[in-house]
């Protein structure tokens, strides 16, 4: 047949594919490693820790490069987690489709039987999901020390030791001592900084990071959890602030305005249910360390302020992140409002504003002269010369007097711009002791607007009285030991507003390079928790669901064609291809498992669990028997799973803690990425075929049965 000849040729785009795949294997499994990118012609180079990083560095001139980037842009834009997933399987699964191509296997026998093993794995694993109640219950109930991850030395992207003395804390108030308070003791009507101040110094440890719950009329003393300092106190007390946060209810979960949220309420009789969402981050962390205790003072932060209407909810949208170049990592912490960088000109402003009440405005667009609005109507007949000329002198000075007046006639002092802001009205603004700030997101815009009243408006044309808030205040951000930090070209700064629900975590590091890395890391671990209440449920990690998959594979193709394959062969109308795809099923299913296998096996090495790729084939193999021999293997997995034996060695991130700790996986997430990493294979695959080339394309345009051929 034709198409026979026609995959006798080399299939490039597959093998781009491949290639590309191959330089993200490091990025696979919990424990990742760093690669320098560099540019041959500036001799610059990028430091990257993850697949989405790596694409974006490298010069994707291919069609199939960009494919792949496309599809992994896709993921991250969507889910922000399993991207490396998708990188592997990508490169894996195009190896196996040119293994097939070897073995002339029909395109259709390889795109058929491939999908539908894919969705056969998809329905199999499903046994292998665990619903959000059950596993809070499961991790609380297990004997996890709370200072469990202070005895490893290894985080993701992080080749050296961990400090375990790193301070990460809740910011508190600018002008605040540093002292330990109760977080109970005010009211949620008293201002936001209150809040703030119940923190230890900076030399404790997380573990010792704990505030005090205490009612009245209960004179007690007690020593907080895992930190020897002894309180006394005249109320009871409840631990706050440690991994492990306060009194939860039973879980429910629910979708707002595009922003799912996980939902406790009411009183918890479940002791399982106590340490609320704590165990589940650290469990979807996948040992990362930093990110996880920024994180779990997030979500204790967000349930103390929803402790008076008897619900808590993880709101991903009420959390902003601000990268500090210049400050140790122990500087890291999470502070209530919104913290910024502005330029030290804007500073001298933020001096003369601070402690101040501040009209604010929202501008939901750019504060510029030819800023025109998304859907904007030109006049009809009008032929556009140039869309942006230099404007005449006395134009563009009328513009911005008239801009000013409006802002001096409505006293704003403080305006936040999603977009850019015109330099020259910047300038005038700070003559005049206006604080501008630009490229403000549209979450933190929705936010200011809700607690101050003001109404974001488009252009400053139509400002009017009601479209003003009050009640802001701004000042300079101030790192733990209370000094104002001057970093150079920029400085942080903080604005706030009585009762707020924003919540910046404020990244820092003294490495250019790493700053990225950090912020993505807590974005994935931010968005995993996020994904994982929204879906109810999450996936057995450590492998568990792709050692399953790979079973099942196995199992299938050493059995007869099954009956769901059969319905996907009866729906080809031609019988030769029908009968193709029965003939290569066994051969099709085996390819598509050992991307699985290939996978596993990569996992082990790179979290040295095994010293080659050959004693992780061993091992994997030696599981799948004994998966085999127990007749259930979804019973075996979950089994060794709850034992910590699964795929485990001695020297992986949770290794030494025992069954203490149990990693998870996002199920929708998962499920994405191997889905999208097919679709992408196949589609290549299929384009590739459509596309004659090479030596032999006379020939066959001249032979009798070029009329198969469709030509675009």
């Amino acid at each position: 047949m034709a198409f026979r000849d026609v995959n006798a040729r080399r299939h490039i785009g597959l093998q781009q594919l491949s290639s590309l795949a191959l330089a993200g294997r490091t990025l696979l499994g919990p424990m990742k490693s760093y690669k320098f990118i560099v540019d041959e012609s500036t001799n610059q180079s990028t430091l990257v820790c993850s697949a989405v990083r790596l694409i974006e560095s490298l010069d994707l001139t291919s069609a199939a490069g960009q494919l792949l980037n496309e599809t992994i842009q896709a993921q991250n834009k969507e889910f922000r987690t399993g991207i490396s997933t998708l990188l592997f399987l990508v490169g894996a699964w195009s190896n196996a489709v040119l293994e097939c191509l070897q073995q002339n296997v029909p395109i259709s026998a390889i795109v058929s039987v491939m999908s539908e093993g894919l969705n056969s794995c998809c329905e199999r694993v499903q046994c292998l999901q665990i619903s959000i109640h059950d596993v809070n219950k499961e991790l609380c109930s297990s004997s996890v020390r709370p200072n469990a991850f202070k005895s490893k030395t290894c985080q993701i992207g992080c080749d050296g030791p961990v400090n375990p003395q790193i301070f990460l804390y809740v910011q508190k108030d600018i002008s605040a001592p540093e002292e330990v308070i109760p977080v109970n003791s005010r009211s949620h009507q008293e201002d936001d900084s209150n809040f703030n101040k119940c923190l230890l110094s900076p030399s404790s440890s997380f573990a010792s990071i704990a505030s005090l719950v205490k009612p009245a009329g209960n004179k007690s003393t007690s020593t907080i959890f895992g930190s020897g300092v002894i309180a006394s106190s005249c109320n009871k007390q409840k631990l706050t602030h440690s991994r492990y946060f306060g009194t939860l209810g039973k879980s429910h979960f629910s979708s707002q305005q595009g922003s799912f949220q996980g939902c406790l309420s009411g009183p918890s009789a479940d002791p399982c249910e106590c340490y609320g969402l704590g165990h589940l981050a650290m469990a979807l962390s996948h040992g990362n360390q930093t990110s996880v205790k920024l994180l779990q003072h997030i979500v204790a932060y967000q349930r103390e302020r929803a402790e008076c209407s008897g619900s808590f909810q993880f709101n991903i949208a009420g959390i902003v992140t601000c990268c500090l170049l210049g400050l140790p990592e122990s500087y890291s912490c999470v502070s209530p409002g919104f913290v910024t960088l502005v330029s030290p000109e804007q500073a001298t402003v933020i001096k003369y504003l601070e402690d101040k009440p501040l009209r604010i405005l929202l501008v939901d667009g750019d504060l510029t002269e030819q800023y025109r609005h998304l859907g904007f109507n030109r006049p009809c007949n009008v032929r556009t010369i140039l869309e942006h000329p230099s404007l005449p002198e006395g134009r563009a000075d009328l513009w911005l007097s008239s801009m000013l007046d409006i802002l001096i006639r409505f006293e704003v002092n403080l305006v936040l711009v999603k977009g850019n802001v015109c330099e020259n009205l910047m300038e005038r603004c700070i003559a005049n002791s206006i604080l501008v700030i630009g490229s403000v997101s549209r979450d933190v815009l929705r936010a200011f607007g809700e607690v101050t009243s003001a109404q974001p408006v488009t252009y400053l044309t139509q400002l009017n009285a009601s479209c003003v808030g009050s009640g802001a205040q701004v000042g300079l951000w101030k790192a733990c030991d209370g000094r104002a930090m001057d970093l150079g070209e920029l400085l942080p700064v903080r604005i706030k507003v009585q009762g707020i629900p924003l919540l910046t975590a404020v990244l820092t590091t003294t490495v250019a390079s790493k700053m990225q890395l950090i912020e993505d890391q807590f974005w994935t671990l931010a968005c995993r928790l996020h994904h994982a209440l929204h879906d109810e449920k999450v996936f057995l990690g450590g492998g568990a669901v792709e050692l399953l998959c790979l079973s099942h594979i196995q199992m299938l193709a050493e059995q007869p064609l099954q009956p769901a394959n059969k319905n996907a062969v009866r729906e080809l109308h031609d019988p030769w291809l029908a009968a193709s795809a029965t003939e290569y099923t066994s051969v099709v299913l085996q390819a598509l498992a050992s991307g699985w296998k290939q996978y596993l096996s990569v996992v082990m090495c790179n979290s040295a669990q095994a010293a080659s790729e050959l004693e992780a084939c061993t091992s994997v193999d030696h599981h799948l028997k004994k998966a085999a021999e127990c007749g259930s293997p979804s019973a075996y997995i979950l089994k060794e799973f709850r034992r910590g034996d699964l795929l485990r060695g001695g020297s992986g991130p949770f290794a030494g803690h025992g069954e203490g700790l149990k990693v998870y996986d996002n199920v929708t997430a998962k499920t994405e990425a191997w889905r999208r990493a097919l679709d992408l294979v196949l589609l290549v695959l299929q384009t590739d075929a459509e596309i004659i080339t090479g030596p032999k394309r006379n020939q066959l345009l001249n032979s009798h049965v070029s009329s198969e051929f469709m030509f675009l």
